[in-house]
């Protein structure tokens, strides 16, 4: 049947789409106007002459009146109207719910026509009411369907005519051929399990994001699904494209790619192959007819293509299929329905790393990448295995410039279109995220780390319930990763970098508001004064915000970049942040430098070696002390004396005492000639005293440790009180003092603790475990002391982690010796 379908064009056009793909999708041919091409006569001649070869006219009628002809009182649309009138064709008229929320109407003389107008359609017709585009469509397609099937005549049957051949109906399985598959092992129970007998559920629906192998794993658990449960395994996709190495292909001739052609094409699998001339209400029930006492095994893939009324209606169906019968489901969108759930994440690096050993079969430049450069791929693809694969396709492409993983990965960032990988997965979804939602995922392009909801909201300059409420709906759509009881949600980096290149505008506004957000706590909360520590909790509890902001600081003024470091100094230092201090001080100095600031280029030189020094990498500490003396070679005394400070270290660390010692002495006289009682003073002593003991001079040490302590305590220095206090606990281990050791380092944590820098915590925690061992008492409470310090210094990545594993080692060979 051959519908004209009479409508005005620009207030409708999304309604006439939808209509169209809705019954063409049923068989039906369909004329309007988009498609009368350039005509030499005027535009109602050519209208009513495509409505004489029309079986039915369907109208839709809005709000607008429509275009008048020169020489006509009334419209286009009326004079179709009028024309299938007098031609005596059906009608099917549908009209606007007024009740639906339509954009305000324009009060002039074309609105009481159209009223007139519709008034008159309606009473000669009995008119249907739509609202959105899909209900249209639905209701479009239900009145034709019910109108073809009254028209249709039925053959009279003639007993003399042959009886028609009827196909046998299919059995066995339409699945795809899965050459490999990896992993994913807990998923596939969890689905097997679903579509058991025994489950009271109509089988498994997985969501997860693009590219992350949600087809895959329903072809596989499929495939695994035993034969004696299942007759008939069923797959059908609503997928329209594909993405290989070398582009997006169109799978025009397999994708159903609608509601009914799904049901149409379940019918065809199992038989009902005129299950397309029933009306479209009459075929689910149909179909549910015909799949009692079958044991069919339905497979619905990429079910996100299709609008939310058409998903509904299909779990609905699924809802009621007959017993024997179980479904797999794939979809983006994550939905409330009566089915096990599986959320798809992306592949463990086991996983991954199979999966590229099986590509690497097929690609010659793959054999030859590194474990490292495969773990790279891994990290910069995040597991998903479509990144994985086109990625590494890149290797194989004809034509293709990219020789290593390396190269194929900068060629996603200028990816060609119609081979972009980031636009196959999230370009369809751009357009269909709200006001809010752009807001909040331009937000997270900042975050590398899970954001929380109140962070966002401020970014965003949204109500912080608007900001959950997208953050949660994007998470359902399989967006963005959260973790929903602890409220933190992060956009993955590649979805990032899209959203990046394609909403510039928005990332910058949002990152205008962070770095001043951050710059405000990193001022009120930061600070290198002892009465700025018991800040701290503060400024620790909104890092991950301000390691957002530091990127977008690196690129700003040099001098809110500087203040921020030196802010931030104690903080990074205290809180164990060793790796964000050293990227941070790093990227500075050359910004400083870049400006010619040679002053606090020498500063941040010094504080990442003095960082290397807590690592124990003495070569990486006299760079950065050589670098520090060159910009201060100009400076003030007290930054020379630092730079040799530093220099110190260094050698100190190379055990190269003599020159360590000689070094300290020489940086603590330029700092006594300044002040005698100062922190620079009794910090130099300390590292003097630090020699002296090393050297087993216990009493030299003794007189160092203790005088520096002296000055902290007159000077009101309660860092240094905690290092020089603990130093002496150490002094007093190495002179097998185990009560006095004890006594000093628990006189010691309590300062670290109250001054919050771990490493001086784990120091202690370490001293306290080796008194308490040393004097064969209280093992338990050596034992707990032994492992924080253990947990501290891993966090911290700190070299004197392997000497407190062998403290604990002993802690317990002491205590099985004791029960035994």
């Amino acid at each position: 049947m051959k519908v004209f379908l009479s409508s005005t064009y620009l207030d409708l056009i999304e309604h006439r789409k939808a209509v169209v793909n809705a019954l063409r999708t049923m068989g039906e041919e369909v004329d309007h106007m988009e498609i009368f091409g350039a005509r030499n006569e005027e535009p109602t001649v050519a209208s009513l002459e495509e409505l004489d070869k029309c079986d039915v006219l369907v109208g839709v009628y809005l709000d607008r009146y429509g275009t008048i002809p020169k020489g006509s009182k009334t419209s286009v649309t009326e004079q179709e109207y009028f024309h299938a009138m007098s031609k005596e064709k059906p009608i099917l008229v549908f009209v606007v719910n007024e009740d639906y929320d339509w954009p305000p109407k324009k009060m002039d003389e074309s609105l009481t026509k159209i009223k007139k107008f519709k008034a008159k359609a309606a009473k000669e017709h009995t008119p249907e009411y739509f609202t959105s585009p899909d209900n249209l469509a639905s209701k479009v397609v239900s009145s034709v369907g019910r109108l073809a099937k009254k028209l249709s005549p039925k053959p009279a049957f003639d007993s003399s005519s042959p009886i028609p051949y009827s196909s046998p109906k299919p059995t066995g399985s339409t699945l795809p051929n899965q050459p490999y598959f990896f992993g994913r092992e807990k998923e596939l129970q969890t689905i097997a399990d679903a579509i058991a007998p025994e489950s009271r559920t109509w089988g498994a629906l997985i969501d997860g994001p693009g590219g992350i192998g949600k087809t895959a794993l329903a072809i596989r658990a499929a495939h695994l699904s035993a034969d004696t449960l299942f007759e008939r395994k069923i797959f059908i996709t609503a997928k329209v494209r594909e993405l290989t190495p070398e582009g997006e292909k169109k799978l025009t001739d397999f994708t159903r790619p609608t509601y009914l052609a799904m049901l149409d094409e379940l019918g065809k699998e199992l038989g009902e192959e005129n299950i397309s001339r029933r009306a479209p209400e009459e075929r689910p029930d149909a179909l549910r007819l015909n799949l009692a006492g079958k044991k069919a095994l339905i497979i619905l893939d990429n079910l996100e293509t299709l609008p939310e009324e058409e998903r509904t209606r299909l779990f609905q169906f699924l809802s009621r299929l007959p017993d024997g019968n179980k479904a797999i489901v794939t979809s983006r969108r994550r939905s409330d329905v009566d089915a096990r759930i599986v959320r798809l994440d992306r592949l463990s690096h086991d996983e991954a790393m199979q999966l590229i050993a099986e590509l690497a079969t097929k690609y010659a430049r793959l054999r030859h990448a590194s474990q490292t450069e495969r773990d790279d791929l891994y990290y910069i693809t995040q597991g998903n295995p479509l990144f994985i694969r086109w990625i590494t396709g890149q290797l194989g492409r004809e034509g293709s410039q990219c020789h290593t993983i390396a190269e194929a990965c900068g060629f996603l960032a200028k990816a060609p279109k119609g081979n972009d990988p980031l636009e196959y997965i999230f370009g369809d979804l751009l357009e269909t995220f709200t006001e809010n939602e752009m807001k909040v995922l331009a937000a997270l392009t900042h975050f590398t780390q899970p954001a929380r909801p109140k962070w966002i909201a401020q970014m965003t300059e949204l109500p912080e319930r608007a900001a959950e409420t997208a953050l949660e709906d994007l998470t359902d759509r399989s967006i963005l990763t959260s973790d929903l009881s602890g409220q933190t949600f992060l956009l993955p980096p590649l979805a990032a970098q899209f959203i990046r290149a394609r909403k510039p505008e928005a990332v910058t506004r949002t990152g205008d508001v962070l770095i001043d957000r951050a710059y405000a706590l990193v001022m009120q909360y930061g600070g290198n004064e002892s009465t700025d520590f018991e800040k701290y909790p503060m400024l620790d509890a909104e890092w991950e915000l301000v390691a957002a902001a530091l990127p977008r600081f690196l690129t700003g003024s040099n001098d809110r970049l500087q203040t921020v470091c030196e802010q931030l100094r104690s903080f990074l230092n205290f809180s164990g942040r060793w790796d964000d201090r050293l990227w941070l001080y790093t990227q500075a100095e050359a910004q400083a430098l870049s400006v010619n600031d040679k002053e606090n280029a020498g500063w941040r030189s010094y504080q990442a070696g003095y960082t290397y020094y807590l690592r124990n990498q003495p070569a990486e500490v006299l760079t950065c002390a050589a670098r520090a003396a060159e910009y201060w070679k100009d400076s003030t005394p007290r930054n020379k004396a630092t730079a040799v400070q530093l220099r110190g270290l260094g050698h100190k660390l190379r055990q190269d005492y003599p020159a360590a010692s000689a070094t300290y002495r020489e940086a603590w006289n330029i700092y006594r000639s300044i002040s005698p009682e100062s922190i620079d003073v009794s910090s130099a002593l300390n590292d003097l005293a630090e020699v002296e003991r090393i050297n087993k001079d216990y009493p030299a040490a003794e007189r160092d440790y203790k005088e520096a302590l002296r000055i902290a305590n007159k000077i009101n220095d309660h860092e240094g009180i905690a290092v020089y206090t603990g130093n002496l606990a150490e002094l007093a281990l190495d002179r097998d003092q185990w009560v006095e050791a004890e006594s000093l380092a628990r006189e010691a944590l309590a300062i670290s603790e109250k001054v919050g820098r771990k490493e001086l915590v784990a120091s202690n925690c370490g001293h306290i475990a080796k008194s308490l061992l040393k004097q064969n008492h209280n093992l338990e409470e050596a034992l707990s002391f032994s492992r924080r310090a253990i947990e501290i210094y891993m966090h911290l990545k700190s070299p004197e982690l392997q000497q407190a594993q062998e403290t604990l080692a002993k802690i317990e060979e002491a205590m099985r010796k004791s029960k035994s």
